[in-house]
């Protein structure tokens, strides 16, 4: 079935003159990324060249997905807004709040009685805005998108980071916060600032122990965290050709992991397959009809350091399997040198859960190459050294994959299918262990490794790979293994090795699925009446914040100094605080819980300045607010990287934090704080960053002439009466000011429909 037929055929008779418009508008070829960012300006918008890197340009997204987790606040903005319907085809997915712990069926049903509260005000609002929505148990959002929703040449937001996983189906779909999304749901334009564009040619071919998830672990292992900042990367070339549409879904879902904005991929015959495969043959053919739009121009790709800003070669006949980790995605090595780098680092070598499946590697062909791996143990008389456990993408994949005897295979190697859902990958995982602190060693095919992740034990070393690369690793059970190398004694004492693994990008017998779990909204919703029990621990309807009182922000205490890496994670964690995100005044509460303060080294402990107690930092924030006192966050470089969650700049901002001074932001950190009406300054002079003292009462000063490209003033005064003051930068445009001005972007919108 093919979901908003009528809104693709439009996008695509639309697609040949707007960007002939636009070639002809800048003068030379086009990129992809170009033709989808210029074919689907916001009509509001006159086509110009514009300056990547620069220029924020409005555009019209064509539809819009949130998870359960980040939906919650999302609708609870967008009941404000003052709209009867949403504007463009919107789904929520029941993802996130789904515990692993003992196995799916079970998990499922306790997830169902847990969350009932939230799941139907999920299902209420958006029978009554007109959402679709996607009951518990039906998949993670991404695989559900690119099953269902995505289709190439389109544009996409999402209320979660990973959305960029729909470039495997070659749309720009980029990962928001809320805010963003009720812009684009109320009929707004959708802002962003013009990409730049880096360059991913593939030469060569995927083969043996290689996959698609090991050109995105070298990629990470190029550009760092960081290194895809403000980026779109363009995958070309012969060996992208050649990657199926799930393992092109794969590499783009972990583009989030370099902070892309997103990543994307020509439309070819790997896509058209996909689409007729998933029962939308009807796209594939109306993509068809327009494939010379659906990729960049051939001088672009023929030449492409004139038309990127930055260009990486991998060539993937000689790429090797990689393992990244542990604490970062990014810390990538080639798997022949892995062994060596556990026992240089001392890490544990013992490993103890393999955990294959989520939202980055749970394709069909995922599942069968790992289970190829997986029935060796049985056919070589292995026994599985390790626990292990396979969290299937989506419902359709799940019944497939058991229909077609695999999931019988994991079990048979004493692995344990967990539900359709994220799971351990963000935290929502019952690990069984006899002492939640142990050091230890896990290995994942998920996206992000970050310390307390995926348990919440800090000394969890988790490590990154593709599923078939967990499945032998987990069989032997040592991280110093290397199964394309290494032998392993069976249970006849025999030395015996994996022979390569094999899959299959497609069903032979095709999909199958008897309850996908979607429920579509009612016809007219106008009469549904959202209630919220005002005494609810999990939801809570939200009040404006107040504008901008028109005075420079002075007296303000520090909170924290954030030292090193502070990602989303650290400022509003995931797992058990999940529950609380529908309602922010109990979600505050984990507010930079997890950041290390620069003056003691210590996570979650800050000095009160009107008490000279150290205390928990949203305990310490929320004193200050008591006694009407605004405090000020400073922190290190790449802040808020990692997850969209909105909550990292809607409790700071609750909470009556007025500004965030940094080194560096992550984009959609930095763009949330705009939203909710906050301050992201960064120092025009990093070394700034070593001034602020533990005692500081800060003054932001300028803000009467507060303008695009004009500094504040940030002024320290420390406790022994001396004072420095330091030029501060930021990135806000005329619009963005206004937000700060109206107290939000919501408070601007609202005001606007009214």
């Amino acid at each position: 079935m093919a979901f908003d037929i009528e809104m693709i055929k439009a996008v695509y008779e639309k697609l040949p003159n707007r960007i002939d418009a636009a070639r002809k508008t800048v003068g030379r070829p086009l990129t992809l990324t170009e033709k989808i960012l210029y074919s689907h300006l916001h009509s509001t918008i006159e086509l110009s060249v514009f300056e990547r890197g620069t220029s924020y340009v409005d555009f019209a997204p064509d539809r819009v997905a949130m998870q359960d987790a980040t939906a919650q606040m999302a609708l609870l903005q967008f009941m404000h807004a003052g709209k009867s319907k949403a504007a463009v085809p919107s789904t929520v997915h029941c993802d996130h709040l789904i515990q692993a712990s003992v196995g799916a069926k079970r998990d499922l049903e306790t997830a169902i009685g847990a969350n009932k509260e939230v799941y139907d005000f999920l299902s209420s609002v958006s029978d009554k805005y007109g959402i679709g929505f996607w009951k518990p148990g039906a998949g993670i959002i991404h695989q559900v998108v690119l099953e269902n929703y995505a289709f190439p040449g389109g544009l996409m937001i999402g209320t979660d980071s990973h959305t960029v996983n729909a470039g495997g189906l070659g749309m720009i779909a980029v990962g928001v916060g809320g805010a963003d999304a009720v812009d684009v749901m109320a009929g707004m334009p959708w802002e962003l600032k013009f990409p730049k564009l880096i360059g991913i040619k593939l030469t060569g071919k995927l083969s043996g122990w290689t996959s698609a998830k090991d050109v995105i672990l070298k990629v990470a292992g190029i550009l760092t965290v960081k290194g895809g900042t403000g980026c779109i990367l363009e995958y070309f070339g012969e060996g992208a050709s050649g990657i199926s549409c799930t393992g092109k879904g794969t590499i783009c879902n972990m583009g989030a992991e370099i902070g892309a904005t997103t990543s994307t991929f020509a439309y070819g015959d790997q896509m058209a397959e996909y689409l007729r495969g998933t029962e939308r043959a009807e796209i594939a053919d109306l993509a068809d009809k327009v494939r010379e739009h659906l990729t960049g121009d051939p001088e672009v790709y023929e030449d492409p350091e004139n038309y990127f800003d930055q260009v990486i070669e991998i060539d993937l006949s000689t790429l090797e399997p990689h393992i990244n980790g542990p604490f970062t995605p990014d810390k990538a090595f080639p798997v022949s040198e892995f062994a060596q780098a556990v026992k240089d680092n001392d890490w544990p070598e013992k490993l103890e859960v393999g955990l294959i499946g989520s939202c980055t590697n749970s394709s069909y062909e995922d599942i069968t190459r790992a289970a190829s791996i997986a029935k060796q143990a049985s056919d070589k008389n292995l026994k599985v050294k390790s626990e292990f456990t396979i969290t299937p993408g989506s419902e359709q994949v799940r019944y497939t994959v058991d229909r077609d005897g695999y999931l019988k295979i994991f079990e048979d190697m004493g692995g344990v299918v967990l539900a359709n859902a994220c799971g351990p990958c963000i935290g929502q995982w019952a690990r069984h262990t006899d002492d939640p602190n142990r050091k230890n060693s896990i290995i994942t095919s998920f996206n992000r490794n970050f310390a307390k992740r995926n348990d919440g034990n800090p000394n969890t070393h988790s490590f990154v790979a593709s599923p078939e690369i967990v499945t032998a690793m987990a069989i032997a059970g040592q991280l110093t293994f290397n199964p394309m190398t290494d032998a392993l004694e069976n249970e006849d004492g025999e030395m015996v090795k994996f022979d390569e693994p094999v899959g299959l990008a497609a069903p032979p017998d095709g999909y199958a699925v008897e309850d996908a779990g979607y429920q579509a909204p009612a016809e007219d919703g106008s009469g549904i009446e959202i209630k919220v029990n005002p005494e609810s621990e999990r939801l809570q309807l939200l009040e404006p914040f107040q504008p901008w009182d028109g005075n420079d922000l002075t007296g303000n205490k520090l909170l924290i100094k954030a030292k090193g890496k502070c990602t989303t994670d650290h400022i509003s964690m995931a797992g058990p605080w999940l529950r609380y995100r529908g309602h922010l005044d109990n979600i505050s509460d984990n507010m930079y819980t997890g950041a290390i303060n620069f003056f003691n080294e210590k996570a979650d402990s800050v000095k009160n300045q009107l008490t000279g107690e150290y205390d928990n930092v949203p305990k310490v924030a929320r004193a200050y607010k008591t006694e009407g006192v605004g405090s000020i966050v400073v922190g290190d470089e790449n802040l808020g990287e990692g997850s969209s969650r909105e909550h990292a700049a809607m409790e700071p901002r609750f909470l009556g934090v007025k500004a965030i001074l940094v080194k560096s932001f992550a984009r959609i950190h930095e763009t949330n704080l705009k939203k909710q009406g906050m301050l992201g300054l960064t120092f025009a002079d990093k070394g700034d960053y070593n001034k602020v003292q533990e005692d500081d009462s800060i003054d932001i000063v300028g803000l009467d002439s507060f303008s695009p490209g004009k500094p504040l003033t940030v002024v320290l005064n420390h406790a022994d009466g001396s004072s420095d003051e330091i030029a501060v930068n930021h990135s806000y445009n005329q619009n963005q000011i206004e937000w700060f001005k109206a107290g939000s972007a919501l408070n601007l919108i609202k005001a606007q429909n009214q």
